[in-house]
């Protein structure tokens, strides 16, 4: 069975992940940039450090190889939300280039330690474009979706189409509403979650019509977020397999929707590490590898 990048639901075989004890690092370092990096309240390090750990514990149940980003005095308290700072592709990495200045030096210390773990790179976001991998998502291994948002502009998208044109790959653009404005958190997989070939999670008062239009046309069944969940990550499952998912806790409308469509669900608490700076379990993790 080969590996391939280009999947959000196949089984997962290498992902990275950025632990608490390596992003928030201290109290000192929470209190000086929760407010600035716009969470909704000072993450609690204890609680947090016991969350991560529950969440790291599901992960090595399903996940034979896990690698953890180091520890940089050069990134902030965001840099837990791994996924953001590179897309995974079969041809190599593509780094980011962050719509959010905080995180500008994200992608190039992610960019070292691919290097120094012979994990090839295809290309680089430049400015003036913007590309953030919470906006995009392998529909299946020939398209990706990527949302136009305030985080990932057109000319990061133009460089995106550009870099995947060599292998045929269909860039799908999703136009994402103002919602809360720039200085929110809002991406593409804020309200789309793929957990299986022809299923995907998704919150669609916030959804573009032809967006929507378009998964239906591809045979999706779309498992429907409440509005009462999507603030608590309803929307943001991470599928470990196919139709095998991990959730944040507290979102029992979207876990029962999940498992009505034949899937199982795990769930972690995650006030601290999810619900406070807007992160799920997909932004918790930047998956490399699933088996084809």
């Amino acid at each position: 069975m080969q590996n391939t990048c280009q999947s959000e639901y196949k089984k997962l075989k290498y992902v990275f992940i950025k632990t608490v004890k390596d992003a928030f690092i201290s109290e000192e370092k929470l209190k000086n940039e929760w407010a600035a990096h716009n969470y909704l309240s000072k993450p609690d390090l204890t609680r947090a450090i016991e969350e991560y750990e529950e969440f790291k514990k599901l992960l090595f149940k399903k996940i034979p190889h896990i690698s953890c980003f180091p520890e940089s005095e050069f990134v902030t308290i965001d840099s837990i939300y791994c996924r953001d700072a590179s897309i995974a592709t079969d041809h190599g990495m593509i780094i980011c280039n962050m719509g959010k200045h905080a995180r500008a030096l994200e992608p190039k210390v992610q960019k070292e330690f691919f290097d120094a773990s012979n994990i090839p790179v295809l290309g680089t976001i430049k400015a003036p474009g913007t590309l953030e991998g919470g906006d995009v998502a392998w529909l299946n291994k020939n398209t990706l979706a990527v949302g136009h948002t305030y985080r990932t502009n057109l000319s990061g998208i133009k460089q995106l189409k550009e870099l995947l044109a060599p292998y045929n790959i269909e860039v799908l653009v999703a136009e994402l509403p103002h919602y809360k404005g720039p200085s929110d958190v809002f991406h593409l997989m804020s309200i789309l979650s793929p957990v299986d070939k022809d299923l995907a999670v998704v919150y669609s008062l916030l959804m573009p019509i032809a967006f929507r239009n378009e998964l239906l046309d591809r045979g999706f069944s779309l498992v429907e977020v409440p509005e009462h969940e999507f603030e608590s990550m309803g929307c943001n499952v991470l599928a470990v397999a196919p139709r095998e998912c991990i959730m944040v806790a507290g979102n029992p409308h979207t876990e029962n929707a999940l498992r009505k469509a034949g899937c199982t669900v795990d769930t972690y608490a995650g006030q601290e590490i999810s619900y406070k700076g807007g992160g799920g379990p997909t932004c918790l993790t930047r998956p490399i590898y699933r088996m084809d």
